[in-house]
């Protein structure tokens, strides 16, 4: 039987497997008896309202929910039940958890208590206290990323961190669960640095007490991040060092922090990161320029903490509404962080310190009649062959790889072989991570029946079933490759690898034995079994299958994604206010700006330079008092060098900024600050990042600290011609009309309303500088005729472009809608957009699409906000992938 199949209908079948193995709520009787005489241990004398719906049956069918296998479920339960009931897990819960999240963490909780599991949770209320020290008139103060507490601010944070307390502890009790409030006694401290942070705890002692009088009683147990000096002194400590500290004490096998983000991400590649192997990836990790802030922050302390743990002990970054699927799968759901062991590698038999220990390694779970006679033999053969071996200190993962023999170009996994606990620590992930560094192209098979299938589909490109074997496949681009090699699995099966896989001379030994085996009964002798080869008791995972590479778009000129999709909350990485100074404020762009900064929750904006200004106060900014400063150049490089900003704007009229942004370059300061210039004095300047984050690769942008941001014409501009780019036939025209706020402040005929009124006024009708910032962007010449009317704000595009091929306004449409997918300030019309909707919104609205009956030429029109997305919004986008926030943090969407 010959079948070749995606891994969608892989996942799809392994579902349907796994459901039907739990065909009543009679499998949880199944349970490892530890773990059930843990659940019977603490099943309570009394019911709630709720208690029902946690029943045994709806138990296990939210485990099927995340979970593909009833192995997988008893295997963790059996592994989370071997240590004692505090040493499960440590949860750390953020407020923000608590305040938008409640429903799915009290769940997540309930499920686990009632599989007969204890984790201790610790919450914080950080946001909830700004909101009410806010409300109190109480300015946050934050030094080093350490909140200043002082009287008033501690008397608050106690009576919110009760009351999220018993928040917490109240949705339980609804829901069944016993839960103890423990809001002392636990954490003993000394002052941080009372002079400098005041009332704020150095934890110096846990006291286990409490929590394991909880849990004997059959309660979770619920702390708060408070600490007490020995005399009584209460204390404000952050709830993430609380909880390391509980975890040092305590010893535990998971130590879980939430988060909304549910894990960290590569913002070079906008994934999340399922797992860090620490002993590994440590160091390559804090080379890459995307962590930093509290990403870098978290890798480092979460380091600190495991190296005083256990190597059993993990971290566990995840949203509560996963945390069943982190728990109880190896596939997890956030960021899974662990010591891990470091990989090494080996090219000849001499790099392996112990070869008895290797062939060990390569007979474990394969004992049949002639499976060690086989690996002798197969070691002894590699003394001649050119291979590369992968495998971590213990060895609980092995892998073998031969490079490619001519003609053929395709490596082959010769064997792979890992232990129970290599799954378990997901090092089999870093192996084969590692085996494609080195591997563009992998060949290897697996037996059908195998319990880790899913497993090597999920690393897969492509497979091919026959007769019980499946051959896999990544890395082949060239479909007459793939065909060649599908004709050659079909003709000659696992044997096409030759002698030099020791799966294929394992499974003939295997077979030559059963066969002598099965002789020696008929004749009166002892019948053994010889056991199938396995990878080991890796539980199978369902996994989301994704596309095949091999898959076209039906459409001609379409691509399929946005290629530089936006840096959503998951991306950011700083939870610190930065401070921010604003030279030049006086402009249209300015007051903008400092609307926007009025809103944003992390923009702490602490100068604002105007000569004109001077000694007034700033209007439209609520989150302090700021007084306009006429600012010197020398002003700038001291600052810098106390490293007092964070940011500096610019938004000053072309070719006034260089002296200032030489002060802050001759500054130096402790950490390297941000600039954002408004002006086109550095639009054309190979040391800085063009800024346009819907074109300019925004990882690009998250590394500078040098940010030109672009020209408001030339923004519509390029966002209304870039995807037509590939399909140009000759130059592009922009006749371009824009309010009077972008002739700026300064009285001219460009922006006196009587002179506007009932006319349009060309001007610089060849050679704008928005023309030449246009077309060294897109890398293609444009001409731009700007126009000035009558109205305030907004600017209006009307783009001719001519085409090489004939194109329908259907097709140019799609175009435009796959480029730029999940642009939050890009919209895409039929219609063309009008001036009047744009004005005062924060994107760009692009349609028209008009074709002419040629084909072959189409008017786009393009309409933005001079002032928001041309200038003021766009300045705050760049600012936030610079400093490692949401991009769009503090931008009004609609």
């Amino acid at each position: 039987m010959l079948a070749l199949r995606s891994r969608a209908a892989v996942v799809a079948r392994r579902a349907r497997t796994a459901t039907s193995k739990f065909p009543s709520s009679s499998t949880v009787r199944s349970l490892p008896q530890a773990t059930t005489a843990v659940a019977l241990s603490s099943r309570r004398q009394y019911s709630a309202p709720a208690t029902d719906s946690f029943s045994t049956r709806s138990t296990v069918v939210q485990l099927l929910s995340n979970i593909g296998s009833k192995r997988e479920v008893q295997q963790y339960l059996s592994h989370f039940s071997s240590v004692s009931s505090q040493q499960f897990a440590v949860i750390k819960v953020g407020g923000a958890i608590i305040t938008e999240h409640l429903e799915s963490l009290t769940s997540a909780l309930a499920f686990l208590n009632h599989v007969g599991l204890f984790p201790v949770v610790v919450h914080g209320a950080g946001p909830q206290l700004n909101k009410l020290l806010e409300d109190a008139g109480v300015e946050p103060q934050f030094e080093e990323g350490i909140r200043v507490t002082d009287g008033k601010t501690l008397a608050v944070a106690r009576k919110l961190f009760l009351e999220e307390n018993l928040k917490l502890v109240e949705k339980l009790e609804e829901m069944g669960v016993r839960a103890r409030p423990i809001t002392s006694g636990v954490f003993g401290a000394d002052y941080l640095d009372k002079e400098k942070y005041n009332l704020v705890g150095k934890i110096n002692k846990v006291n286990k007490g409490p929590i394991e009088a909880a849990i004997n009683a059959g309660c979770l147990p619920i702390l708060t991040s408070m600490a007490e000096t020995p005399e009584g002194q209460v204390l404000n400590v952050n709830a993430d060092v609380a909880a390391g500290e509980l975890a040092r004490e305590l010893q535990p096998l998971k130590i879980v922090y939430l988060s909304e983000k549910g894990g960290l991400f590569n913002a070079d590649t906008n994934e999340k990161i399922s797992a860090i192997n620490l002993d590994e990836e440590y160091d390559s990790l804090m080379s890459q320029w995307w962590c930093r802030y509290g990403t870098r922050l978290k890798i480092k302390e979460t380091k600190q903490l495991l190296d005083l743990l256990p190597r059993s002990s993990s971290v566990a970054i995840i949203h509560p509404a996963d945390l069943q699927k982190e728990l109880f799968t190896d596939t997890g759901a956030g960021t899974l962080i662990r010591r891990g062991n470091k990989l090494t590698t080996a090219s000849s038999l001499s790099d392996f310190e112990d070869i008895p220990k290797l062939k060990d390694v390569l007979v474990r779970d394969r004992e049949g009649l002639d499976a060690r006679a086989t690996v002798d033999r197969y070691v002894d053969g590699l003394k001649n062959k050119e291979f590369k071996a992968y495998f971590d200190e213990p060895m609980d993962a092995l892998a073998i790889v031969l490079p490619p023999k001519s003609p053929s170009s395709l490596s082959n996994l010769a064997t792979f072989t890992i232990t129970k606990a290599g799954w378990l620590t997901n090092v089999a992930d870093n192996v084969f991570a590692a085996i494609k560094k080195d591997h563009s192209k992998l060949v290897w098979t697996v037996k059908e029946d195998d319990e880790n299938l899913t497993w090597f589909f999920d690393k897969a490109d492509g497979s091919l079933s026959k007769d019980g074997e499946v051959m896999f496949w990544y890395g082949i681009t060239d479909g007459n490759e793939v065909k060649d090699l599908m004709t050659e699995f079909v003709t000659h099966g696992r044997s096409m690898l030759g002698d030099a896989n020791l799966e294929a001379r394992l499974h003939r030994a295997a077979r030559a034995a059963t066969g002598m085996s099965a002789a020696m009964t008929g004749q009166g002798g002892i019948k053994q079994q010889a056991r199938a080869f396995s990878t080991s008791a890796r539980r199978p995972a369902v996994r989301s299958s994704r596309a095949s590479r091999f898959t076209t778009s039906g459409r001609g000129y379409a691509t399929t994604t946005n290629p530089n999709p936006p840096f959503g909350k998951q991306n950011s990485s700083n939870t610190q206010p930065a401070k921010v100074a604003l030279i030049g404020a006086r402009g249209y762009t300015g007051q903008a700006l400092i609307s926007l900064l009025n809103a944003h929750p992390n923009m702490d904006l602490r100068h604002v330079s105007s000569r004109e200004l001077a000694g007034q106060k700033l209007k439209g900014y609520e989150k302090r008092d700021i007084t306009y400063e006429n600012l010197s150049p020398e002003d700038v490089r001291r600052m810098e060098e106390k490293g007092e900003i964070d940011c500096w704007v610019m938004a000053l009229p072309n070719g006034v900024c260089k002296p200032f942004v030489d002060a802050v370059n001759e500054g130096k300061g402790p950490q390297n600050s941000v600039i954002v210039d408004l002006s086109a004095d550095y639009r054309f300047d190979s040391k800085w990042t063009y800024g346009l984050p819907e074109l300019v690769s925004r990882s690009d942008i998250a590394k500078a600290t040098r940010i030109s941001n672009p020209g408001c014409y030339a923004t519509a501009a390029q966002l209304g011609i870039a995807p037509l780019v590939p399909f140009l036939g000759g130059q592009p025209t922009v006749f371009g009309v824009s309010g009077y706020s972008g002739a700026g402040t300064k009285p001219s005929p460009k922006n006196d309303v009587e002179n506007l009124t009932g006319n349009i006024i060309p001007y610089s009708l060849t050679d704008h500088i928005h023309e030449r910032e246009i077309s060294t962007q897109l890398g293609v010449e444009v001409a731009f005729i700007p126009h000035v009317a009558v109205w305030f704000q907004g600017i209006h595009h009307s783009i001719s472009i001519p085409l090489k091929e004939k194109m329908t306004s259907r097709d140019i449409r799609n175009l435009y809608q796959e480029r730029y997918a999940g642009e939050k300030l890009v919209k895409i019309t039929g219609e063309a957009p009008s001036v009047k909707n744009i004005s005062g919104k924060h994107g760009v609205e692009i349609g028209g699409f008009g074709v002419h009956s040629s084909g072959k030429r189409v008017v786009v029109c393009a309409t933005i906000d001079n002032l928001l997305k041309g200038a003021a919004t766009q300045c705050l986008q760049n600012m936030n992938l610079a400093l490692g926030f949401a991009e769009y943090e503090g931008i009004p969407l609609e």
